[in-house]
């Protein structure tokens, strides 16, 4: 890339990315539209459009590996259902839907096959990002998007594979080899990786220095990637299997920080190039065709992925907003019908078709989102309330929003003194695990009115709030203040600024959710110092009471900054004189404060 180029590239981005997240079209349609101004059709700044596309593929690399970096192995475990179930029945029902469809058009059999499978993909790079910037990686409808793309890059092996065998020069043995040497990569890169990755990164992070870290954090990328190319199968898979492979090791989150900022840069010059490649000259000749094939593939792609959201237990307005993320074509499209053109399996001209059409429908997908949200929003806000697991519990005396760690423990000691509870969980994944070790959890979100009717929480005496989050937790609490005033409510606290914020809202019981370990290890501490165990619950529990009372101190200055320090800096003197004047506190006040 030329200093022109490359000046071209960031003064594009610099005007059309904000431009377009100011209106609410989101970035990635803001670089789109940077490439088409720069690209042939526009400023012409670029020359060589092929070359910049190629290289700009490593971006996708760079956000498979942090992705893999957040996705332990345990999880992604967990995850196997969505992603080998779910997966593959988008992937396969697509597949022959769209080649159907392209058969009936003309298309011959080895022709009809490749477009169905490229256009089955859709585009990881687009929709996790897309994704990203909402805040969705983490609702129901995006972790179950994340696992439908997760298997389409899975699936590029075997759909090259297929492409090998299709080709008329390639024999049935070929084609079995070219298979055995992929899978033979991919275990080379799983096993070599779980055995030197960890000892090369403690080395560089002891002798190295920072920047060797940060070489060697791209040097993991680029040789997965690199032997991935190497056999023909997707570099971003190689990224992503050395991301998961280093999940649980203590340098994630180091390896995040250094390969973010090239992963930022990279994936906005592949949108930019996605931009620059569109062939808009066959636009201008054939927009008929090309807008009606565009709105075929959404509406197929759409339709099913909402058909397999809802028979896999997707609430409508969830399996409504993967239908609506998920439809366009992908990058790999572009990788799989030029393999294609090169095997003689699929016509050039055809080709830049569908590639025009692929870029076309990720154009439309951010409108579609945002056509969407306008469409459905009344329904959203009232009208159809998100669906909710039966509940069959009768006449509860406690519902536990929220269902992780915390509560767990709460709901066992609650079983085994049979005192009924109804357990609420929004998190599908958490509440799968909790599941299968048998608790009883309903799935559904505890702001919904309609659910904590079902929950029976006008008859309830006790709410006990667990949920993940500061601000989830607020608005649980506010919504049960409002609407049913008479409940108790006992809320887990991150910490004190949390539970200032619960007070305020007149929380009855509030409970930091590592105050109480901290001091039985501090006791344990103690202990182990050689006070006897009367002294060191006794010290613990003066502190214990101090601490509390400062709580309630701070509160009522909270909003003054002057006196919020004046108050804190009174209670440690007063702390250390009241330890001063009686440092072995009795075992018999000790206990009358446990």
């Amino acid at each position: 890339m030329t200093l022109t180029e490359l000046f071209a590239f960031l003064a594009a981005t610099c005007v059309a990315v904000p431009l377009f997240r100011m209106f609410g079209f989101g970035s990635v349609l803001g670089y789109m539209a940077a490439g088409i101004a720069i690209g042939p059709y526009g400023l012409g700044a670029f020359e060589d459009v092929d070359s910049v596309l190629h290289a700009s593929e490593f971006g996708v690399v760079l956000l498979l590996f942090i992705i893999g970096l957040e996705l332990k192995p345990s999880r992604l475990w967990v995850m196997r259902r969505a992603v080998f179930g779910l997966g593959t029945a988008q992937v396969m029902i697509t597949a022959v839907a769209l080649a159907v469809l392209a058969w009936v058009l003309g298309q011959g059999l080895s022709a009809a096959i490749v477009i169905g499978l490229g256009l089955a993909l859709s585009s990881t790079a687009f929709v996790l990002q897309f994704l990203a910037e909402r805040k969705d990686l983490t609702t129901q409808y995006g972790r179950s998007t994340f696992a439908i793309l997760l298997f389409q890059d899975l699936a590029v092996i075997p759909i090259l594979a297929v492409l090998a065998l299709l080709a008329t020069d390639a024999g049935e043995a070929g084609g079995a080899g070219t298979v055995m040497l992929k899978l033979g990569a991919i275990i080379a890169l799983i096993v070599g990786g779980r055995y030197l990755l960890r000892p090369a990164f403690r080395l560089a992070a002891s002798v190295g220095g920072h920047e060797v870290f940060t070489a060697a954090a791209l040097a993991t990328v680029v040789g997965a990637a690199l032997l991935m190319y190497l056999v023909d199968v997707s570099m971003a898979l190689g990224a992503f299997i050395a991301g998961v492979l280093l999940a649980d090791s203590e340098f994630r989150h180091q390896l995040e920080a250094e390969i973010e900022p090239f992963k930022g840069l990279l994936l906005g010059l592949f949108f930019v190039a996605v931009g620059m490649s569109a062939e808009l000259s066959l636009l201008a000749a054939e927009p008929l065709l090309i807008l009606s094939l565009a709105a075929a593939l959404l509406a197929i792609k759409g339709a099913v992925l909402f058909a397999l959201g809802r028979a896999g237990g997707l609430p409508i307005p969830a399996a409504r907003d993967m239908a609506f993320v998920l439809p366009q074509g992908g990058e790999f499209a572009f990788v799989i019908f030029a393999a294609a053109v090169a095997k003689g399996l699929l016509a050039a001209q055809v080709a830049d078709l569908l590639i025009l059409v692929v870029t076309m429908t990720m154009v439309a997908t951010p409108l579609l989102v945002l056509a969407k949200e306008r469409l459905f929003k009344d329904k959203q806000d009232g009208t159809a309330q998100p669906e909710f697991d039966t509940i069959d519990d009768d006449e509860p005396k406690i519902i536990i929003a929220g269902i992780g760690r915390f509560a767990q423990i709460i709901a066992r000691i609650l079983h085994v003194r049979g005192i009924p509870f109804t357990a609420l969980e929004s998190d599908m994944e958490q509440l799968e695990i909790v599941r299968k070790f048998g608790n009883k959890a309903y799935f559904g979100d505890v702001n919904d009115l309609g659910l904590l009717r079902a929950a029976r929480a006008e008859q309830a005496e006790l709410v006990i709030v667990a949920v993940d989050g500061v601000e989830p937790s607020l608005k649980v609490v506010r919504n049960l203040k409002t609407h049913y005033p008479h409940l108790k409510i006992f809320a887990r606290a991150r910490d004190r600024y949390h539970a200032h914020k619960l007070m305020d809202l007149g929380a009855d019981l509030i409970m930091r959710e590592t105050y109480g370990s901290s001091l039985e290890m501090a006791t344990a501490v103690l202990e182990s110092l050689g006070d006897a165990p009367d002294r060191a619950r006794g010290t613990v529990a003066r502190f214990r009471e101090h601490d509390e009372a400062l709580l309630a101190e701070e509160h009522a200055v909270l909003h003054d900054e002057g006196k919020h320090i004046q108050t804190v800096e009174d209670a440690q003197r007063e702390l250390e004189v009241l330890f001063e004047a009686d440092p072995c506190p009795s075992g018999t006040a000790a206990a009358t404060q446990d």
